[in-house]
């Protein structure tokens, strides 16, 4: 379907379903920040700590540099233990809570999506053809624009602070160590929080870019919502079809009860009533079968085959028609015309009786 018809808003089932196939809506650019942020704010707790670690190690390995050589191999056995364990003190909470805040933005993004139908192998997937239009697509382009610009703000702003760097290097001669390494330290936070205000506009961009292509990746034509809708409540042709058969089995029952009236009220061709009355189980007479047309004509043609008396009275039949319930007794407006009928019914077949 072409992509220009697809001009209305998803359908909360279609995002529904789109969120249990793991396509949800997220911005790698605000995880990077996020986790940029964290690292700085961790290296600015830690300074000291990290400085101290280093500096006892520092001074372990002179220390070391004025010892026998039995003593020194000693130490260079035990050093890649004592450097694994430095990395573990001073790198380890760092690298801890980075990964932390990556999960926790990613989860925040996702309000704690976890799907599997992302990792399931897809053959569109290896589809030269579907490969190279994902190469030319928007999204595509965007990465690539986005890649050039990180890649060229990191190299300008390192550039310029390792120039600034030289420049200054020469007034390091004038002071000690520990000035210097301070110095340079404060140089790197600079250039970290210069590359974090950058990379925060960046992910700015990249967060309202993503939310707008996953709106328009979710766009569905007005027909994709016609067919939903019919998934939903069922496409209208089937109902109506289960209505007709539900119709025609409603009638099919209605004609079982025909011969057990005792009278059918009707009009000449339009409306016809079976009644029952039991005076012993009924306390009104009990409507068993009604019907219009070609229906009135089935339960008259039922009525003559099974001996049921046939009373042609087009008002009644009209009236009880439009105010009566299949299985219901009449209502009392009706009790006096239709006791008139079955009286006369009653007659008729005593008389028979007695004619017999």
């Amino acid at each position: 379907m072409a992509e220009g018809s697809k001009t209305e808003k998803a359908t909360p089932k279609k995002r529904r379903d789109e969120r249990k196939k793991g396509n949800v809506f997220t911005s790698k650019e605000a995880v990077s920040v996020a986790t940029l942020l964290v690292a700085y704010g961790i290296m600015l707790i830690m300074t000291a700590s990290i400085a101290e670690e280093l500096m006892h190690f520092m001074a372990l390995c002179f220390s070391a540099g004025g010892t026998s050589i039995l003593q020194m191999a000693d130490f260079m056995d035990a050093l890649p233990l004592r450097m694994l364990m430095l990395g573990l003190r001073t790198l380890g909470p760092l690298m801890a809570v980075t990964v932390l805040a990556a999960v926790v933005v990613t989860f925040a993004q996702t309000r704690f999506l976890v799907s599997f139908e992302s990792i399931k192998p897809k053959f569109n997937r290896v589809s030269p053809l579907q490969g190279f239009k994902r190469l030319f697509s928007l999204r595509s382009l965007v990465e690539a624009l986005k890649g050039i610009i990180k890649i060229t703000v990191l190299m300008v702003l390192i550039f310029l602070t390792i120039e600034g760097m030289f420049q200054e290097s020469a007034k390091y001669y004038y002071v000690d160590i520990a000035s210097a390494c301070s110095h340079l330290f404060d140089v790197c936070i600079g250039m970290i929080l210069r590359i974090i205000i950058v990379f925060t506009a960046l992910a700015a961009f990249d967060f309202f870019y993503q939310w707008w292509d996953y709106e328009r990746q979710l766009k569905m034509s007005k027909q994709e919502i016609k067919e939903e809708y019919k998934q939903m409540e069922g496409d209208p042709q089937i109902k109506g079809k289960i209505r007709e058969i539900q119709r025609r089995r409603a009638q099919a029952r209605m004609m079982q009860q025909v011969p057990q009236a005792d009278v059918v009220i009707r009009n000449p061709t339009h409306f016809a009533v079976a009644l029952r009355y039991r005076p012993e189980q009924d306390a009104a007479p009990v409507v068993l079968a009604k019907g219009q047309d070609a229906v009135a004509l089935r339960i008259v043609k039922t009525a003559e085959e099974n001996n049921v008396a046939v009373i042609e009275n087009v008002p009644l039949a009209r009236a009880l028609y439009a105010g009566t319930e299949l299985n219901q007794e009449i209502p009392p407006e009706f009790y006096g015309a239709v006791a008139e009928v079955l009286v006369f019914i009653f007659r008729l077949n005593e008389n028979k009786q007695i004619v017999k």
